[in-house]
């Protein structure tokens, strides 16, 4: 994404717009008197500690006129008002409960999305993925961070965490960590965890059943340095161990280094695409037992050579064997089709002769309830050619890249893709008419948030510095129709305390200091003397939807880009009576995990079903329970599970709702 704004910015300065606009100043109040400034954060917005005592400091704010704060009221009250015609439950709220959560993770980027931004895919952010590392039957949370270290976040119960992270020993704290994926590698009953990383080394971590961690990277083959993304825990082979998928951008760093030890993005970064010798193929490790990985690249015929920054997997033409989905963030993504474990075919004409130029976050499900796997696909880089209000934010990209880095635009959507599923790899893109569209999006989770027997998304969608502030996007699934916005509708947006910015670096104007960077379009020392704050919207990442505090609905967690996380709490259960039903599924013929399993839930002559990717959000890969909102269903009939392994499993008796379904592969 980083790339993309440099593109933009490099756009507006060579189409001659010299006229540089002097940003907004703000000035925190006196001690002991009310600050017009919001709150960020938690800090009271300008103060510094000088001496011992608070003196006033600048807030420099980019950009100066925030279109996006500006209409935050107008467009909540539209969509309230719209929400009287929706035909979708709302009748619920989110309520941020990060500081009574306990959690006080706060992401911290490197330079070069900072002082030195450069338009380079640091700015991408990370994952946060979620699992239940040490049995006690509660979900836990990963942070990934770039500076610091990543932080584990044990689940106390009852919307609370306590920091696990140095006894659980996976911080990685010397790293610029980028995706994290829970999967179970060795078949002993418990998640284990991968790490991405930019050219610091992949991490392996082995969990001992407890929640503790012991990093067998070099000797499991894993340990590549590269620009390394997504990763994705598939059993492509179906021996009953996963395999993994690492997804790696391209090289878009130099050998310099910065403060934080991280290599420096080129300045060209945004075309590395362009340049062949700067291209990272991706990898695939079989899984050989023993806690031993194998590069298979090139034996099974994937050497996807992308910039590619997630995939995914699903068996789409129902022969058993899961197919690989890859996204390219500046060309054609790829569809590659498993042929009996033993190659991938590239395949992508035939089933998706059009995807998003700019993809960044992928998620297969049942949109529509027909049984048949849909696709959505969000493009967050052909948001990043034009500088648009938020009327537009629902209509694809108008202006697009021109065709020195397009690489061929007439294979390309710009903008989301929603492909609704018609049998036999068959699929119809109906983003426009489904209102699958939306501005600067990231990656998606999606969940069934109001218990009706519907999938819903939530779309992390922000730029940051030196951007406006853009709005999460939650959409309600309105019968497999269409989507309908409800972030205003269900208090995701405007966030709490109403903030909007964050304290994003430091200056000291006294020394002259000035921007090591060409996207801001005025040195922010202009003018001005002392110690001065330069604050950027908040923005979100990544995200999680699960239960996080056990009440039978689903809850929101995020990872914000250079700051604190959200900790959506749902009040659904309180509202009303839900119907609800998890499934936990143990392989034995299978992997452990049972990932790559279809599960059927029938009931009252309705039938729901999910494929189990362990896919939860951007750049993140969860070990949780299958959760299938039953809307008005007071019986299930049976759950039905296709194992990997090709068996076939019906339980039908002693399924009730509102429990934790417990199904394990027969023997």
């Amino acid at each position: 994404m980083a790339s993309c704004l440099l593109l933009i910015l490099v756009a507006w300065t060579t189409a001659g717009q010299s006229e540089k606009k002097q940003p907004e100043v703000r000035r925190s109040a006196p001690q002991g008197t009310a600050s017009s400034a919001p709150t960020t954060d938690g800090i009271v917005a300008g103060e510094k500690r000088q001496g011992g005592s608070r003196a006033p400091a600048l807030q420099v704010r980019y950009p100066e006129r925030d279109e996006g704060v500006r209409t935050l009221e107008a467009r909540g009250k539209a969509q309230i008002e719209a929400a009287k015609k929706y035909a979708v439950f709302h009748g619920f709220r989110f309520t941020d409960r990060q500081a009574e959560s306990g959690i006080t993770f706060r992401h911290r980027i490197v330079s070069d999305a900072g002082r030195t931004y450069k338009a380079v895919h640091y700015d991408h952010g990370n994952g946060i993925a979620a699992a239940d590392v040490d049995g006690d039957g509660l979900a836990d949370l990963y942070f990934v961070n770039q500076v610091g270290g990543n932080q584990l976040w044990k689940n106390l119960g009852g919307g609370k965490f306590r920091d696990v992270t140095h006894e659980a020993g996976v911080a990685l704290e010397e790293r610029i960590s980028v995706a994290a994926s829970f999967a179970d590698v060795d078949n002993d009953g418990d998640a284990d965890l991968f790490v991405t990383t930019v050219r610091g080394g992949n991490a392996l971590l082995l969990n001992d059943g407890r929640g503790r961690f012991r990093d067998v990277s070099a000797e499991a083959g894993v340990d590549l340095r590269a620009h390394s993304s997504g990763a994705v825990f598939f059993d492509y082979d179906n021996d009953g161990l996963v395999d993994l998928f690492v997804c790696n951008v391209g090289r878009y760093t130099s050998e310099e280094r910065g403060p934080d030890g991280e290599y420096r993005g080129l300045r060209d970064a945004f075309r590395g695409h362009m340049h062949g010798d700067r291209a990272e193929s991706s990898a695939l490790y079989r899984n050989v037992g023993g806690g031993k990985f194998r590069d298979v690249s090139d034996e099974v015929g994937l050497r996807d050579r992308s910039w590619s920054g997630d995939a995914t997997f699903a068996d789409l033409n129902g022969d058993g064997w899961p197919d690989l989905y890859v996204l390219n963030m500046q060309g054609d993504d790829h569809y590659y089709q498993n042929e009996g474990g033993k190659r991938f075919a590239a395949r992508t004409a035939a089933h998706f002769p059009k995807t998003p130029w700019g993809s960044m976050g992928v998620k297969f499900f049942d949109f529509d309830n027909d049984g048949q796997m849909d696709l959505y696909v969000t493009d967050m880089h052909s948001d990043m050619w034009e500088d648009i209000g938020p009327e537009r934010e629902k209509l694809k990209a108008r202006r697009t890249p021109d065709d020195s880095i397009l690489q061929g635009g007439g294979n390309n959507i710009f903008g989301n893709a929603l492909y609704r599923g018609r049998g036999k790899g068959r699929f119809e893109e109906i983003s426009d008419r489904a209102g699958a569209e939306n501005y600067w999006p990231w990656g998606l989770s999606v969940g069934d948030v109001n218990a009706d027997g519907w999938e819903d998304a939530f779309l992390t969608s922000s730029m940051n510095y030196p951007f406006r502030y853009g709005i999460n996007s939650l959409l309600l699934n309105e019968n497999g129709k269409r989507f309908v916005d409800s972030e205003f509708v269900l208090g995701v947006e405007p966030r709490r305390d109403g903030r909007t910015h964050t304290p994003w670096f430091e200056m000291n104007c006294d020394v002259g200091e000035k921007l090591d960077n060409n996207l801001t379009p005025a040195e922010p020392c202009a003018g001005r003397k002392g110690r001065i704050e330069v604050q950027a919207a908040l923005g979100s990442r990544s995200s999680v939807i699960f239960d996080l505090d056990s009440d039978g609905d689903m809850d929101i967690v995020t990872n914000d880009f250079n700051s604190a996380p959200m900790v959506l709490i749902s009040d659904l259960a309180e509202r009303r009576a839900i119907r609800w039903l998890k499934v936990r599924l143990e392989g034995t013929a299978s992997n452990r995990g049972g990932l790559g399993a279809r599960v059927t839930v029938r009931t009252g002559g309705r039938a729901w079903v999910k494929y189990h990717d362990g896919k939860s959000g951007y750049l993140s890969q969860s070990d949780l329970p299958l959760y299938f909102g039953l809307g008005d269903a007071e019986k299930i009939e049976s759950v039905e599970v296709l194992w990997p392994s090709g068996r076939k499993q019906v339980v039908a008796e002693g399924v009730q709702v509102n429990q934790v379904l417990r199904v394990k592969e027969p023997e």
